[in-house]
Parts: C-alpha cells; sequence; structure tokens
C-alpha cells in the first residue's frame, strides 16, 4: 500500500531561485513519514512510553522538477520489509498533474530508546504497536 499526504508549497520555503530549497523537500519527505506512522496509531507518545523510536539510517534524494509558490503536491510512502534491523521506505512528492518532482529512498530502523540500539525486527515491534498495519504495508 502506498500512503500519501498532500502539502502546498509556502513562500518562506522558496530559495534565492525561486523554487523550493532542497532541504524542503527532505522535511516535506519527513512528514509523510510522521504522518505515515500516525495513520498506523503509531504516536510519538505511543512509541517513547513502548521505549522505541524511528530512526533514519540513510536518506538518498533526487531533485526531477522545480517545485514553486503554490504548488501542490502529494508526498507518498511506500514501505519495503525484509530481514534485519532495518526497513527502507520509497518515497515520491508529486505534482497535481502528476509529475514527479523529487523521489527518496530512506532505510530506516526502531531504536530502542534504553539501549540505543536498533531493534532485531522492526516488523515484530510494529504488529505488536500498531492500531492499522496497513498503513505500513503489514
Amino acid at each position: 500500500m502506498t500512503f500519501s499526504v498532500p502539502v502546498t508549497v509556502r513562500g518562506y520555503e522558496l530559495d534565492v531561485n525561486g523554487h523550493l530549497n532542497q532541504a524542503v523537500y527532505h522535511q516535506y519527505a519527513e512528514h509523510a513519514r510522521w504522518e505515515v506512522l500516525r495513520a498506523a496509531g503509531l504516536v510519538p507518545d505511543k512509541m517513547r512510553l513502548q521505549g522505541v523510536g524511528p530512526v533514519v539510517l540513510e536518506s538518498t534524494a533526487r531533485y526531477l522538477r522545480e517545485l514553486h509558490l503554490g504548488d501542490e503536491v502529494t508526498v507518498t510512502c511506500a514501505c519495503e520489509w525484509g530481514e534485519g534491523k532495518a526497513f527502507r521506505m520509497r518515497q515520491e512528492i508529486v505534482k497535481l498533474d502528476g509529475t514527479i518532482s523529487a523521489e527518496f529512498d530512506v532505510v530506516l530502523g526502531l531504536m530502542d530508546l534504553t539501549t540505543r540500539k536498533l531493534v532485531p525486527n522492526p516488523i515484530e515491534r510494529f504488529l505488536e504497536l500498531a492500531d492499522s498495519r496497513e498503513a505500513l504495508g503489514l
């Protein structure tokens, strides 16, 4: 399943060239990642009380088309689960006309907040904690 959240480009997010600052693309992707967790019932307080929190291990962005003031986009999240401590999230920032403005390949883990180490199998913990597994593709 691919989750998505709408975002509108705001004036204070532009750079001197009049298009969206490159760092803000990352903020949009981060916002969507928190929203997919929230949609799954994994709000920060709930995870913190369970002693875990998501961490980004690697984030690669590919910028394809400019975004300008007022552009309306959808930021997508699609989780890819495998073996081990890490999982992957593919993200796109897509204009309303279907043009892909940016792509993200993000490697994440779930940190044990006491030991400060990744939990060995994040799928198991997400399955235990999530109210809605579908949002996470589980």
